[in-house]
Order: structure tokens, then C-alpha cells, then sequence
């Protein structure tokens, strides 16, 4: 994939992309999800729907347990709890050890000072992918992100810079969710423009993005093919579900259908 290729509907199938999720479906990825209360049966089905196996193990007692069992790690801060987070830490700590790829999600990171302290806290633990909305990246990045609650001000492309910064600094791929998807692991940077303004009306979009990269994580070359391959899946479901449906409920039916069958049409 070169610097400038944008994934879109117009240009599928893409056969890196179509091969990764083909890899996805033969393999069935047990993907250990911690996130927010909010999202959990939307993010599982997303993922059932991609063709991986989600898990919500939150126990202190068993997520560092099972982030070594599991092909890969989901974590978000969303509804975080000072509970959550020694199982967070915990599942950190083991997945860095077992070398087991994970996905962190700071939701809302910059607004409060718990969930930042704890997301700066996970990054020691390497993630393999930081995903967030363009807020999310510059306050983590310790830019001024200017978030409004879970929601974005800034546009992704705003946050590239910053985005960058991130990934050169941690190590890890940065993935900044927007109206275009910036994808970098410092130098590379790859756009995935589509998807559609009302998935911003539906709880979990966001969210169960970061689950599917991590689905991908196990199955692809690298976390920036991963993070490219979850995003234009996910761009094109909603690009489809949209032509389909008349309001929110519906939309996320079909979106869910049509992340099932994309790739077996």
C-alpha cells in the first residue's frame, strides 16, 4: 500500500484488504475485549460479524489470565472504574509479556484527569495500536484537544501532526478516526476516507473499530495493515448500510449485515 492510496467503495475489492479478511475469517481470532458498558453487545456483534470470537473477560482474577490465552487485546477506557483499572493494567501487563498484539482506545482521554492518567499509564505496556477520534490523539499527544465529552471538535486530519508525534514516541500504530481515517506509524501515513455521518449517531462505532483492529492484529503482516484493513471494512459496511436504511435503528442492522457479507458477495 502506498502513502497515498485511499481505501474507498469505489475502489473495492482491494486485494490486500480482501486477503486480510479472508485471513480473518479462516482464522477466527479470539479477541479479548475490555471496554465500556456502554458498547459491549454492539462491539461483540461487530466482531461475530467480521468472522472473529469476542470475549468480555473484566475480572481482576482473570484478565491477565486470559490476555495470554487470547489471539489478541481490547482496551477501552470508556466507563472505566478504579476496578477496571487494576484489570486493565493487569490484562496490560500480560499481553506485553506474552506478546500478545493490543489495541488502546482512550476514550475521552483530555477531559478527564483519571481516564489520562490511566491511558498514559497503559501506554508503558506497548500497545500495538492507539485509536481514537482526533481529540483523543492530541491530548494524548499533549496537544490541546478540545473534546466535548466521547465526542471530537477537531477534524482527523487535525490531529495528524499529532498522530505522528504519537506513533514515534510509543511505538505504536496510531489510528485517528474522523471523516477520513488517518492510519501512521510515524512515516507512512495512510488515508481511508467513506463510511457515513450517521454511524455518529449510533453507540459503539467508534468502539467496536478498535475491537475489530485488534481482530485483525493476528491475522495481518503488521499493525499498520491491521489498522488500514479494520478501517476500510468498516468504511464500506457503513457506506453500504447507509444506502439501505432511512434512520439509526435500521442502520445498524444493516450495517452489521453488511459487515457479514462483505467479501462473500
Amino acid at each position: 500500500m502506498s502513502n497515498s492510496e485511499a481505501i474507498t467503495e469505489r475502489v473495492w475489492p482491494h486485494p490486500e484488504i480482501v486477503g486480510d479478511l479472508d485471513q480473518l475469517r479462516k482464522k477466527v481470532p479470539l479477541v479479548h475485549c475490555m471496554t465500556n458498558i456502554v458498547v459491549t453487545n454492539f462491539t461483540a456483534n461487530v466482531l461475530l460479524a467480521a468472522g472473529a470470537s469476542p470475549a468480555m473477560v473484566i475480572a481482576e482474577e482473570e484478565s491477565g489470565d486470559f490476555a495470554k490465552i487470547a489471539q489478541s487485546l481490547l482496551i477501552n477506557v470508556g466507563t472505566i472504574t478504579s476496578q477496571d483499572a487494576g484489570s486493565m493494567l493487569k490484562a496490560a501487563a500480560a499481553a506485553e509479556e506474552k506478546k500478545t498484539p493490543w489495541v488502546l482506545d482512550p476514550v475521552a482521554v483530555g477531559v478527564l484527569g483519571f481516564r489520562t492518567k490511566m491511558a498514559t499509564e497503559l501506554i508503558k505496556y506497548k500497545p500495538a495500536v492507539i485509536r481514537g477520534n482526533a481529540s483523543e490523539i492530541l491530548a494524548l499527544a499533549g496537544a490541546v484537544g478540545g473534546a466535548k465529552g466521547v465526542d471530537s471538535t477537531a477534524a482527523s486530519v487535525d490531529a495528524l501532526p499529532a498522530a505522528r508525534k504519537l506513533a514515534g514516541s510509543t511505538g505504536a500504530v496510531v489510528a485517528v478516526s474522523g471523516e477520513v481515517d488517518f492510519i501512521t506509524d510515524g512515516n507512512t501515513v495512510i488515508s481511508v476516507p467513506g463510511g457515513h455521518e450517521i454511524m455518529t449517531k449510533i453507540t459503539g462505532t467508534g468502539c467496536s473499530l478498535g475491537a475489530l483492529i485488534a481482530a485483525f492484529l493476528p491475522v495481518t503482516p503488521n499493525p499498520l495493515r491491521a489498522a488500514t484493513a479494520a478501517s476500510a471494512v468498516y468504511a464500506i459496511a457503513g457506506e453500504r448500510a447507509a444506502k439501505e436504511t432511512r434512520g439509526t435503528a435500521s442502520f445498524a442492522v444493516a450495517f452489521l449485515d453488511n459487515l457479514s457479507l462483505i467479501g462473500v458477495e
